[in-house]
């Protein structure tokens, strides 16, 4: 059982770095990897990319939701990474079904996420790595917080943890 829409930080939630002061554009692939431009990698979290490909399986949406000041930055990793497939590879930016990365609450990224999609707010899961961004409980979206980023026993236990919230 999942929500309808399962949304994501990207830094320290999706990828080990914060793309507005760790790495320096423009990004490129180097064979199969995605660099800076002094070479610094920028890659999902190892079970990432399986995640996406699951939820996309199960016709989830997914959401992108960053508090960054290198949206275009972020827009172009999300183009450069793959996620590989039993036959196919794709960008990953084609597993997002909306793109809230910009500066600001997380309290606007949501209700623009909701505004697009028409999806209420109880059928969302949020993951980030940042405390503060619990308010989006406020809006009725279930957090689930990643203070070591996401992971197959991180997501497993955000999903458990919408479930327990539903049934109250």
């Amino acid at each position: 059982m999942f929500p309808k829409l399962i949304a994501f930080d990207l830094d320290y939630t999706l990828w080990d770095l914060w793309i507005d002061t760790h790495v320096t554009g423009p990004l490129r692939r180097s064979g199969d990897a995605v660099v800076d431009t002094r070479g610094t990698p920028v890659e999902f979290y190892p079970d990432v990319a399986s995640i996406l490909r699951n939820l996309r399986e199960q016709g989830v949406l997914i959401a992108a939701c960053s508090r960054t000041h290198a949206p275009d930055l972020a827009r172009q990793a999300l183009t450069l990474l793959r996620v590989s497939g039993d036959d196919d590879s794709r960008p990953a930016i084609e597993f997002f079904d909306d793109l809230q990365i910009y500066p600001g609450s997380k309290l606007a990224h949501f209700r623009a996420v909701h505004a697009a999609t028409g999806i209420p707010y109880e059928q969302m899961l949020f993951f980030d790595d940042e405390p503060r961004n619990r308010e989006v409980e406020r809006l009725g979206v279930t957090f689930y917080l990643t203070p070591t980023g996401v992971d197959n026993a991180v997501f497993d236990a955000g999903v458990q943890a919408w479930v327990a919230r539903r049934s109250k």
